[in-house]
């Protein structure tokens, strides 16, 4: 059977680690955080674009990041933008997406979809596009539900993981293809280590390949509330009728995708990533992304560093010159109207200084 291929990218995220330069209005995803002339969501689109056609690349995302999105990617025709009336978590979002497929005319049996994060570091982009078609190929051929693991490099206490079972690869082939025995969640750094010595263990990817099919067939037996509200929604989309659709999809539970579906399917498959890949969490994602100076720091824009190492400096400003001396292992972020400092162990915490401002200076986040 030939299969349409349909990439999903969901970039509904706020990116509040990333403030003071990510905002509401303006993400992370929207921001050169990988490459300096591209955009996290753009180097996303551009890498699935060698395996689905740019008339089948879907982005998810916030009302309010629409408009944003749009400006920020005019090729993209507005139906490709599906803004989600509210926030429901992954399993809301692809609920969404589904009932718009539905209610486009999309055929269930033969329609497979790559679901991606627009906020992940990938390289090269020929090895990505060899591991999601494997991915792709083990959907459309066994109507599993399939997700991509990383093979660890260090015992990651950030990540989920994914355990292997110890039978042979579902799907031989050149990208190994392995029946899931169970999700893990985010572990201590004991249990990290021992799951990066055994060699069972992948990362998480966050990213999801299924037939439309499977995953209805799935969310029904599973999570039937998401998959009747699928249906309910797509009729009302279909009808023209936007209000009711928001309404019942506001009645839908909150619930992760991997809760409320890929922990409780039986055929689970996770292909091996044969390519390098690094979530863009925080500020010190840079520091794996950009080039280092002779002192190990990362220095974007008019900065003068004296007896400075280690460290993350990131000027944003027009107006500004960011001067550091004697520091070690810190990181600096300069906008115009505003100056975040931490050390470089403490930038998963930089959403707190966002949570404060929302009470206190709205307008800066």
């Amino acid at each position: 059977m030939s299969f349409r291929r349909i990439a999903i990218i969901m970039a509904g995220g706020s990116g509040e680690r990333f403030w003071p330069v990510s905002r509401r209005e303006h993400p992370k995803q929207l921001l050169k955080l990988a490459d300096p002339d591209k955009s996290l969501l753009q180097q996303t689109i551009d890498r699935i674009s060698g395996l689905v056609r740019s008339e089948d690349i879907y982005i998810a995302t916030a009302p309010h990041l629409a408009k944003p999105i749009k400006d920020a990617m005019p090729n993209l025709g507005e139906d490709q933008i599906l803004a989600e009336p509210h926030k429901r978590n992954t399993g809301g979002c692809l609920v969404w997406v589904a009932a718009n497929l539905l209610a486009k005319g999309a055929d269930p049996d033969s329609t497979s979809m790559a679901i991606l994060a627009a906020d992940h570091r990938v390289t090269p982009d020929t090895e990505f596009c060899r591991t999601v078609d494997a991915a792709l190929i083990t959907a459309e051929t066994s109507g599993g539900l399939v997700t991509v693991g990383i093979p660890p490099t260090r015992p990651e206490t950030g990540y989920g993981y994914i355990e292997q079972s110890d039978s042979p690869p579902a799907m031989p082939r050149e990208v190994p293809v392995f029946s899931v025995s169970r999700f893990r969640e985010k572990p201590d750094i004991e249990s990290a280590k021992q799951f990066v010595a055994s060699g069972k263990f992948f990362w998480n990817s966050g990213t999801f390949y299924w037939t439309l099919r499977a995953f209805l067939t799935n969310l029904e037996k599973h999570s039937p509330e998401l998959y009747a509200g699928i249906h309910s929604i797509a009729d009302a989309l279909h009808g023209g009728d936007i209000a009711a659709a928001d309404q019942l999809f506001a009645s839908l539970p909150n619930l992760s995708i991997d809760y409320a579906l890929m922990e409780k399917a039986e055929s689970v498959y996770v292909a091996r990533a044969t390519f390098e890949w690094d979530d863009v969490g925080a500020w010190d994602a840079v520091e794996r992304a950009m080039p280092l100076d002779e002192s190990k720091n990362v220095s974007i824009g008019e900065n003068l560093l004296i007896d400075t190492s280690g460290s993350i400096v990131l000027n944003y400003s027009g107006k500004a010159v960011t001067c550091a001396v004697g520091l070690e292992d810190i990181t600096i972020v300069v906008t115009d109207d505003a100056i975040m400092v931490c050390p470089k162990h403490k930038v998963q915490d930089v959403k707190k200084i966002v949570e404060k401002l929302k009470e206190t200076r709205p307008n800066l986040t």
